[in-house]
């Protein structure tokens, strides 16, 4: 049985946005991008907490409309959970919204940081220390949460199949 909500979950420049498409078309399903990056697009990455509670916001939103129009399976790139890492990484704290946030998805993967940083003009943590704090961080909010998780390692298409390997074990 496939999940009906998969969520890539973990630091960035670890391929979530690349294999996110690839898995949604591979399971027939559909596939929800990271609205975190739309916004720090369009409106740059000195990110205060209201920013990121109107990127958890919307993105919960996103993915209620996506659920609610039928995407089944649906993959979501990161979720409300990420954004609660990314608070703790910018302030060392979260507002209680992301506490009080519970439509965790079915599956969480995450991503390994057995890839190399890329600079994209959205990333902030490229240092080896700083990408294992969020690496540590992100794990550790899977675990406070309880939610059912697994880990997704490896190069190209090694990456996709781990992927792949971690939703049939579900």
């Amino acid at each position: 049985m496939i999940p009906r909500t998969i969520c890539l979950h973990g630091p960035e420049s670890t391929g979530k946005s690349t294999v996110g498409p690839v898995l949604a078309a591979r399971l027939g399903g559909g596939y929800l991008g990271e609205y975190g990056r739309d916004y720090a697009e369009a409106e740059g990455t000195d990110f205060t907490m209201d920013d990121l509670l109107a990127i958890a916001r919307t993105h919960h939103a996103q993915i209620a409309a996506a659920l609610a129009g039928g995407a089944d399976p649906l993959v979501l790139d990161t979720d409300p959970l990420m954004t609660a890492v990314w608070a703790d990484m910018l302030f060392g704290r979260r507002d209680p919204w992301f506490d009080d946030w519970h439509d965790t998805a079915d599956l969480y993967l995450l991503f390994d940081i057995d890839l190399p940083w890329v600079a994209d003009g959205t990333r902030l943590f490229g240092t080896a220390e700083l990408r294992q704090k969020f690496f540590d961080l992100s794990r550790a909010e899977l675990e406070r949460r309880g939610v059912r998780w697994a880990m997704v390692r490896g190069e190209g298409p090694a990456r996709l199949a781990s992927a792949l390997a971690a939703i049939a074990a579900f």
